[in-house]
């Protein structure tokens, strides 16, 4: 009789009879043992500013060395990396890259973190853990890109070596996370708020999807957890959809539901509200809370100014949070 195994990783808790895969494509039961596909095989790897994660307070300008695997335990109709993330290993074009290798390419590339991102690195958890364990040795960041969809016991052993993360708040609702990315929402509070008190560095993102979670009822719940759970000094960027994947019979968002969300989340007491996907929109910089001067101005993901010297707003002193260099830019 083969064993059945109960995959302890994700709250989908798939339990896996002999040569059965999870949801996620890349975990598998062989003679009742619990393996990944996708060790050391990513098939994505990229150099990527770190502004493109996005994290827009940790070492604005360095260089992020990124890596992600086929496969996710979300399945969401929005995804712009669906062609990786809704497939298994065997249709991706990988790379033989284990931990070591990555972080010896992220040296010669003069990356100072590496990105674990792209599709969800939960799927590709012993992978990371490895990797960011000799990043960690070796000086580098380590910098978590993710829909948080993970239970906590692995989560706890993985914080104490990632330095940032942005999470993915995709909608303030339950039913919105069934429908969206056949998903529940609970977790991915309870990621934010662990991450927050295991000392990682967290920065969030939510996708407005017009019709979908763009009611201002919603955005205004979203702000109001944010400030109530993890704090007002919590860095939120609204981000602009384009039609892709499953969702290719919307429009894109408006411009003026991201300003208005933006608004809402100043109304809300939320100090750094950023506006995603649309280059030169002033939702791209970071302001001072107190006087209101621009602290980082960017295009696209260029910085094009840095007034922060220590870590503070140069004008007026105030102490800005995040994780910033030496030099406290």
């Amino acid at each position: 009789m083969s064993k059945i195994v109960e995959c302890q990783l994700c709250p989908r808790r798939c339990r896996l009879g002999e040569g059965q895969r999870g949801d996620c494509r890349v975990r598998v039961n062989l003679e009742g043992k619990l393996f990944t596909l996708v060790y050391g095989k990513p098939c994505a790897v990229h150099v990527d500013p770190i502004e493109k994660k996005p994290l827009f307070h940790v070492r604005p300008g360095i260089g992020a060395f990124s890596i992600a695997t086929a496969g996710c335990n979300l399945h969401c109709k929005f995804c712009q990396n669906w062609q990786i993330s809704q497939r298994p290993p065997e249709e991706t074009e990988n790379y033989d890259l284990p931990p070591e290798k990555v972080v010896a390419a992220a040296i010669k590339n003069r990356c100072r973190s590496i990105a674990y991102t792209y599709s969800d690195p939960i799927i590709f958890y012993e992978y990371m853990l490895d990797t960011a364990r000799l990043a960690k040795q070796a000086g580098l960041l380590n910098l978590m890109i993710t829909a948080g969809f993970i239970e906590q016991p692995p989560l706890l052993e993985l914080c104490p070596f990632i330095d940032a993360a942005n999470i993915d708040l995709k909608g303030i609702t339950n039913e919105y996370y069934a429908k969206m990315s056949s998903a529940t929402l609970q977790p991915v509070l309870d990621t934010i708020i662990t991450m927050k008190k295991q000392g990682v560095w967290i920065e969030l993102t939510n996708l407005i999807v017009p019709t979908w979670n763009d009611r201002e009822a919603d955005i205004r719940l979203l702000c109001r957890w944010i400030a109530d759970h993890v704090g007002a000094d919590t860095p939120l960027h609204f981000s602009r959809f384009w039609p892709m994947h499953l969702l290719t019979n919307l429009p894109p968002t408006p411009v003026e539901t991201l300003n208005l969300a933006r608004e809402i989340a100043g109304q809300e007491g939320l100090h750094y509200v950023y506006v995603g996907n649309i280059p030169g929109h002033e939702g791209n910089n970071t302001y001072c809370p107190v006087d209101r001067q621009v602290l980082i101005k960017r295009a696209g993901y260029m910085i094009l100014e840095n007034n922060l010297t220590e870590g503070r707003c140069k004008f007026c002193q105030t102490k800005i949070p995040g994780l910033w260099d030496e030099m406290g830019h």
